[in-house]
């Protein structure tokens, strides 16, 4: 055989579409909820470029792709409008019958085993619930460090602080304050803004 028919002989199996699904979908899914991770986007775009060869030649169900595409949809709705779980449930059910009906069934060559289907579905649901969904909800923590965390603390004046400066200390780090109300050293002020490397504070009161 030419080195071309040895790769379609070796790729060109439902087994190996099948997991070549599973890699764009943990790939690409997981390259959006952790961006800059770059490898697994680059793996799915790679898988994604040979599913597609392979659809040329597999005899692929186009429901049972509609399916899992609507599994992943479901999986990343429930992430980011937690629903209890329901959307969940029903990814898991509509990857489940996707993957049954992705090929041509009549043919026991292309037929799924449940050995691979229930495996593949209980390691995709995990996938999205704990993987996708830990990314996902990390970045919408709030900023616990930066210039954003200093809004609203009070920290005691290094020195005089009025219209024309003085100074506060914070986080490790000597700062310019300005206050438009005169404040005495050591007398406890109140950040309420963060201009450039200035920070605008006011006394604070008992």
């Amino acid at each position: 055989m030419t080195v071309r028919e040895k790769f379609l002989d070796l790729f060109v199996r439902p087994y190996v579409m099948f997991v070549l699904m599973l890699i764009v979908m943990y790939g690409i899914i997981g390259e959006l909820s952790n961006p800059g991770a770059i490898l697994p986007g680059v793996a799915g775009a790679i898988a994604l470029v040979l599913v597609l060869c392979l659809t040329t030649v597999l005899p692929v169900n186009i429901a049972g792709v509609a399916l899992i595409l609507l599994a992943v949809a479901l999986f990343i709705a429930d992430i980011y409008a937690p629903t209890h779980g329901v959307l969940t449930v029903g990814g898991i059910v509509s990857f489940f019958l996707g993957a049954l009906m992705l090929f041509n069934r009549s043919d026991p060559a292309f037929r799924l085993s449940l050995s691979v289907i229930v495996p593949a579905t209980v390691a995709t649901a995990l996938f999205f619930l704990f993987v996708v969904g830990a990314g996902l909800r990390a970045q919408r923590l709030p900023v616990r460090v930066g210039r954003e965390t200093m809004l609203g603390k009070i920290v005691p004046a290094l020195t005089r602080i009025d219209a024309s400066g003085g100074n506060v200390f914070i986080e490790g780090e000597l700062w310019k304050a300005v206050s438009e109300v005169p404040v005495e050293k050591d007398q406890p002020v109140e950040i309420v803004a963060v201009e450039g490397l200035t920070l605008k504070v006011k006394p604070k009161t008992q």
